[in-house]
């Protein structure tokens, strides 16, 4: 059941890689875009709108990529001078404490998602809506709290952490 579900894992976090690598490469193409837009003519309307939507997709779907490739920063300098046994017992305590952290911020991400929906806030410029962007970045945060419990599952079983293959 645990293969299955690393399986998922890393299949989900690909996809969002994607589309956060997709979201990145469209705020590059509009910031060059509106550059020269800028020094021949005028700027492109919206494009510090398109920036912030583009850099929450960006943001939110590139952190349980990020988690399975070891890209954050990890404070296991200190963890490496116990014995094994308190070192499982700390990484499992700190992979604990991060997933409840991410599954707060998924909560409460999405119930500003909601409140944005219900009021149905817009942009100013271009009346795009707020709560599909805030929709996103609540699900990488799921997404990032996931990869974290099968981390802790594996480092509990004795196992290193999840690596894509």
């Amino acid at each position: 059941m645990i293969d299955y579900l690393e399986k998922a894992a890393v299949w989900i976090c690909r996809i969002l890689a994607v589309i956060a690598g997709a979201a990145l490469t469209l705020m590059i193409l509009l910031a060059c875009a509106n550059m020269v837009s800028r020094a021949v003519w005028i700027p492109v309307k919206g494009t510090f709108e398109l920036m912030g939507f583009l850099g929450a997709v960006t943001a939110g779907f590139s952190l349980g990529f990020s988690q399975l490739h070891r890209s954050h920063i990890a404070v296991g300098l200190l963890f490496r001078h116990f014995p094994a046994p308190v070192q499982v017992v700390l990484d499992a305590l700190s992979g604990t404490v991060s997933c409840v952290f991410f599954i707060f911020c998924a909560n409460e991400t999405y119930k500003w998602g909601m409140f944005l929906y219900d009021l149905e806030e817009v942009s100013e410029t271009l009346g795009i809506h707020f709560y599909p962007f805030v929709f996103a970045v609540a699900f990488g945060c799921v997404a990032m709290s996931f990869v974290i419990m099968l981390d802790i599952l594996r480092i509990l079983r004795g196992k290193e952490p999840l690596k894509p293959a």
